[in-house]
């Protein structure tokens, strides 16, 4: 259930500040008030940095380890996320052409910089407030978020999708 919160915490928390922080954008391809590529990417990041844990020893090293990993991994996610989107929904909801450094439309070295640069902030302050407080919210309010963004996925599905 651990996981499940932060990754209902972390869909939640990023829908809101993409939705707060830029102008005219709407955050995700779902009905409901979340983004589920954050919480999995923040998931990812958590269990990269449980396993580097257990295999390096000193932090910095790991931290380096996870910047890389996580960059490059997270970026990757990005570009397959972006890629899909547009060719299943018709629509793009980012496009890194006007970066420098861009990997076509859907990535770009700055992006794979900002990802890293978040993931050992997620390693340094999200890990252990996670491990403290996601066992505390009720397990009946995780299975309720859970049957909604079941719901939702399947009416994204059919509205979206299956309509074309």
């Amino acid at each position: 259930m651990n996981y499940l919160n932060i990754f209902f915490f972390f869909s939640i928390l990023g829908h809101f500040l993409e939705s707060t922080f830029i102008k005219n954008y709407n955050s995700g391809i779902l009905y409901g008030y979340w983004t589920p590529i954050y919480g999995i990417g923040v998931i990812i990041i958590l269990l990269f940095n449980q396993y580097l844990k257990k295999k390096i020893k000193k932090d910095w090293i790991r931290y380096v380890v996870l910047f890389f990993i996580s960059a490059i991994t997270l970026a990757t996610m990005e570009y397959i996320g972006g890629y899909v989107i547009e060719e299943l929904f018709h629509q793009v909801f980012w496009n890194y052409q006007d970066h420098k450094a861009n990997i076509g439309k859907y990535t770009s070295i700055e992006m794979s910089i900002v990802w890293g640069i978040c993931s050992i902030l997620i390693a340094l302050i999200v890990d252990p407030i996670a491990k403290k407080y996601s066992n505390k919210i009720p397990n009946w309010i995780s299975y309720i978020l859970l049957i909604l963004l079941i719901v939702d996925l399947l009416l994204t599905i059919n509205n979206k999708i299956l309509s074309f």
